[in-house]
């Protein structure tokens, strides 16, 4: 096996070379979440409580958490997976590079069977339990079952990326993600609104669109990875699982997955405490999601990179490499937060605009709701460039402990505690104290983490 890349490119060059793929991808999908929300936000009709727009919004936030848990699992699999085959490559450990890919593959596979029967029985238990009902329970109930039914496009999605990911191929990775985006945003409103002979599915079609663009991008990626990817052999005719290799995947992705559905936790409690206030509240969480997802998604694509980028170096004992793809990685990062953090402070009622529901209570809610959570931005970068160190380094423990601290035991507990003394006008500040406190934790684990591994790296050659 020839030289990585990863092991021999100047290390800013590398960076723009296999994260702006990824960036560019990861926009593309933040796009493409948010065109998903502008389409059902016109979704027309409704009843004298609220127009179907913010229903619909409403509909697809509580569906949201649940779909957290999905990406969380897919994810986790996926950073297990790129963590433990990049590290092989960077040993030469040409076994454990196919028996990473593999049982990868399997355990995807596993986790759409998983999802499909939940989707199958329980959609609707769990958007009724976060307080929807009517039109919302309708619309979310739909929107769930077809995506947790349908996830095995995901699942494969993630896992075919990971793999050309783990290599340098991020080109091919950013061929499936973009068009697997396309897909959904062409269909879209197609699907919705009932265009071109097909009959007016509304959220639904929102939600057949989402996966029908995945199903579409795990097949590419598919077939990238037996084409173009050499480096790492699928073979499932004699595949048989292998324990110890699952093992190692899930010491590094299970802390991924437990720190996103955190995540889930988070927003499926955020929904719970806003529902209570107003239900316009929480078409407004739902919309600063997808808002967000533009500024954080090119970051996440920035750490995808990142994570082959240090596991090699870290295999291949290359400290001066690890050192100062961390610091490049923490300038972009910087930039990314700081341009959200602007737009939100500065043109809040613009970007809400996009979503309109023909209600104006989301203007009204909405507009100070943002100009708050922007503090937020100005911290956040370094804590997930912090929690993408740690996951490379195969201390994935660190990322859950400072998600855990951040999500559960801060920001909940504020978020309930303001909205009993302020309701909506103090809520949102529990944003910027949760993020306050994730900021002064990673400063202390980046400082063990340096301490501990990166130190004791040698320079490379």
């Amino acid at each position: 096996m020839k030289e990585n890349k990863m092991g021999t490119m100047p290390v800013n060059k590398l960076i723009i070379n296999i994260g702006l793929p990824m960036i560019l991808s990861m926009l593309v999908q933040a796009l493409y979440n948010i065109v998903d929300s502008i389409f059902v936000a016109r979704i027309t009709g409704g009843t004298a409580a609220g127009s179907a727009g913010t229903a619909a919004l409403v509909a697809v936030g509580m569906a949201f958490p649940f779909q957290m848990l999905l990406v969380a699992v897919g994810a986790g699999t996926g950073v297990g997976v790129n963590s433990l085959l990049s590290k092989a490559l960077g040993e030469k450990d040409h076994e454990t590079v196919e028996r990473a890919a593999n049982n990868g593959i399997f355990l995807s596979v596993v986790s759409a069977v998983l999802f499909f029967i939940i989707g199958k029985f329980f959609a609707g238990v769990l958007i009724r339990s976060q307080g929807g009902q009517g039109l919302a329970l309708l619309y979310g109930t739909q929107y769930l079952s077809i995506v947790f039914m349908c996830s095995f496009g995901i699942f494969m999605q993630f896992i075919f990326e990971r793999l050309l990911q783990s290599t340098g191929k991020t080109f091919y990775s950013m061929i499936t993600q973009m068009t697997g985006a396309i897909i959904n945003i062409i269909l879209d409103p197609i699907l919705i609104f009932g265009m071109f002979g097909f009959p007016e599915l509304k959220v639904a079609g929102a939600a057949i669109a989402t996966v029908s663009g995945q199903v579409v991008a795990a097949c590419m990626g598919l077939y990238f990875n037996i084409k173009k990817n050499h480096e790492v052999r699928i073979d499932l005719r004699t595949f048989r699982p292998h324990g110890p290799t699952i093992s190692r995947i899930y010491a590094v992705g299970v802390p991924t997955m437990i720190m996103q559905s955190i995540g889930s936790v988070m927003t499926y409690c955020m929904n719970r405490i806003l529902v209570s206030l107003n239900d316009a509240a929480v078409a407004v969480f739902t919309v600063y999601f997808k808002l967000q997802s533009l500024f954080f998604m090119p970051l996440f694509g920035l750490n995808n990179g990142l994570i082959p980028i240090l596991a090699y170096n870290y295999g291949a004992r290359n400290r001066k490499r690890m050192v100062e793809a961390i610091k490049i990685c923490m300038i972009y990062a910087f930039g990314f937060a700081f341009v959200g953090f602007l737009l939100f402070k500065l043109i809040p009622d613009k970007l809400l605009l996009i979503f309109n529901t023909g209600d104006a209570s989301l203007i009204t809610y909405g507009v100070p709701a943002l100009k708050v959570i922007a503090w937020h931005y100005l911290l956040a970068w370094f804590c997930i460039i912090g929690g993408t160190v740690y996951q490379s380094l195969g201390n994935g423990i660190y990322s859950l402990i400072v998600s855990v601290a951040r999500q559960l035991l801060v920001l909940i507990p504020a978020a309930y505690i303001l909205a009993r003394i302020g309701g909506l006008s103090l809520i949102w500040w529990s944003f910027p104290i949760a993020e306050l406190m994730s900021f002064i934790v990673n400063c202390y684990f980046m400082y063990r983490i340096n301490r501990d591994i990166i130190s004791k790296v040698p320079d490379g050659v």
